[in-house]
Parts: C-alpha cells; structure tokens; sequence
C-alpha cells in the first residue's frame, strides 16, 4: 500500500453528487494514504451539486480547486506525477470525449495524461440504461486502461440507509485506487 497518493478528482455534471461528497468526505479522513489531492468540477457539476445537495461544491469541498480551463494546472502534465484520477459522478458525455481523445477541458486533458502515463483512471459513470455508445466508449477506456466503476450500490452488507448504498460504491472505488478503508469485504468473519 503506497502513502504517497496524488490524486485529481473530476466531477462532471451526472446525476450523483451525493457519490462526490462522500468521496471527499472520505479522502478527508484518510491523508496518512495521500499526499494530495487536487479537484477539477465541470460547470453542469456544480449547478447538479446545488440542486442535489443544496449547498455550494466550492464551499464544501476541503481540497484545491481548479478552473475546468486551467490548463496550467500540474495535473494537466505527466510530469507532475499524479498517480490517481477518479471521476465521479461521470457523465456519458465527458466519458465519450475521454474515449475519443477529444481534450476540450482540464477533467478531459488529465484524463489524457493519466491515460498516457499509464496511471489509474477510474471512472464512475451513474447513468442508466447505457445504451451501445455508451458501451463502446467504456469499452474504448477499459481497453486504453482505465476502470469503469459505475455507481451501482451492492446490497450484501445490508444496507439501511442512502448513505449506507453511497458508501457501498465510494468504498469500492476506494479500493480500486489501492485505498485501504475499514469498509465491509465480502467474506469477513463478521458476515
């Protein structure tokens, strides 16, 4: 387990910001893992936060933030050494531009660079159904090596609450950037 985690976090305009909050509520408790962590909101992301959790992401999030067209931002160069980007929620939209190469904005451009530096892409789309575009582009960013984690709770643990089925999908991207939490594991002896 590395402790030396760089990590950028994208928020596009999908339904789901609840998933974002929790994520950085999350990363806010486990900096003994991470170094650091920059944020990068799309316009859509930041009127969906408001009207999904009636507060202001800019306020909320305890991280630096970028302009989505700060291309000066470190992230948007591999010589930075970021090792982690995870979007979340992730639009159909932002996710067909990343499988097409089309880098029209900072979330788009440090996908490119993560992708080409051969990092960790997780993204989180929440849409549903998919239809067979939507299925290509994942399949064109599984292929060029990111992970498509969608935001689709399990159910094993029980869950009682909203937040328990959000902390099911935000515990597993997680774990999927080599994050260790105290979340339930299939198997546990606990079960």
């Amino acid at each position: 387990m590395r402790k030396d985690h760089k990590i950028i976090v994208g928020v596009t305009g999908a339904s789901g910001a609840i998933y974002a909050k929790t994520l950085f509520e999350k990363l806010a408790t486990l900096k003994n893992q991470v170094e650091k962590i920059d944020v990068v909101f799309s316009d859509n992301a930041k009127k969906v936060w408001k009207y999904e959790l009636d507060t202001d992401p800019e306020q909320s999030v305890p991280f630096k933030i970028y302009s989505k067209n700060d291309f000066f931002a470190p992230f948007a160069s591999g010589s930075a050494g970021y090792d982690i980007m995870i979007i979340c929620p992730c639009s159909m939209g932002t996710l067909g531009r990343i499988a097409n190469g089309t880098s029209d904005d900072l979330i788009t451009r440090a996908s490119d660079v993560v992708l080409k530096e051969r990092k960790k892409l997780i993204l989180v789309p929440r849409e549903t159904p998919f239809n067979l575009i939507h299925i290509n582009n994942m399949k064109i960013i599984t292929e060029a090596g990111g992970i498509i984690c969608p935001a689709i709770p399990s159910f094993y643990n029980k869950p009682g609450s909203i937040e328990d089925l959000v902390d099911t999908v935000v515990n597993r991207v997680l774990q999927l950037a080599d994050i260790m939490t105290d979340s339930f594991k299939w198997g546990d002896s606990d079960n």
